[in-house]
């Protein structure tokens, strides 16, 4: 009886796979879902118009892998980086949270803080250029005029007047006189020196502990245990006690003006 059966089922598997090759081409080829054909061509171009096109796309291609420069350095995103990285470091927890996970937040933050000037950007540049009612040119002038605004209100003075001096310019009047090329890198070094005066005062109070442990550990005559071992818990039960998350980002979202 098994042999019975286990000759059906070898007779039962050859059989299927030439009764799909004996049914017709049209039944047997057609697919279930259609599968795009796509075509990548590189001829010679005929016409001038070939060729702008190929610059253009080539030049979006460019301005495209520069998107995470854009976003680092004209947004929010440098300081709040830099002070998750502080925070880590002062809590003294190696790679917890991992750089996945700070990068994320620090994103998402970024994306809060900048949405009104996206929102700006958006009525003022992007929908009327969309609609015809602007062209490439003012779209773009009108776009950076938000995000000229947003940078200013976080350059210190000092550190734009040190770039205008540098570049040998006429002192300006208003933002709008003020070049890119001038106000970027103003703009992130007043990004760094904030994130490094959040980032002192979150190391104090661990530093504190620290030095309370390592004090402790050297009266009790206990030198080969090393203080970083005992001072974390305690580091962890006093971010947790403050509830350190909630004030670290409170404090980062109201520090952009």
């Amino acid at each position: 009886m098994k042999k019975v059966k286990k000759i059906s089922l070898v007779t039962v598997l050859i059989l299927i796979p030439l009764f799909i090759l004996m049914l017709p081409s049209g039944v047997s080829a057609a697919p279930l879902i259609p599968i795009p054909n796509i075509n990548l061509n590189v001829e010679t171009a005929s016409q001038p118009q070939q060729v702008v096109d190929s610059v253009k796309l080539l030049i979006f291609l460019s301005l495209l892998a520069m998107v995470p420069a854009f976003l680092i350095m004209l947004t929010s995103f440098t300081r709040i980086v830099v002070v998750l990285s502080f925070l880590r470091s002062a809590l003294g927890t190696q790679q917890t949270p991992p750089n996945q996970v700070l990068v994320g937040l620090a994103l998402f933050l970024t994306i809060f803080i900048m949405s009104p000037v996206y929102k700006d950007m958006n009525k003022n540049a992007i929908q009327p250029y969309l609609a015809n009612q602007l062209t490439y040119e003012q779209a773009a002038d009108k776009a950076i005029q938000p995000l000229k605004a947003f940078m200013a209100r976080q350059t210190r003075e000092k550190d734009l007047g040190l770039f205008i001096s540098v570049a040998k310019m006429d002192k300006p009047k208003n933002i709008n006189e003020v070049p890119m090329s001038v106000l970027v890198p103003a703009f992130v070094i007043s990004e760094l020196k904030t994130a490094f005066q959040i980032g002192f005062i979150i190391f104090v109070p661990f530093l504190v502990i620290d030095m309370v442990v390592a004090s402790t550990l050297m009266s009790m005559g206990m030198f080969m245990l090393p203080p970083v071992m005992v001072s974390l818990p305690f580091k962890l039960l006093l971010f947790v006690m403050v509830d350190g998350w909630y004030l670290v980002v409170k404090s980062l979202v109201e520090s952009f003006r």
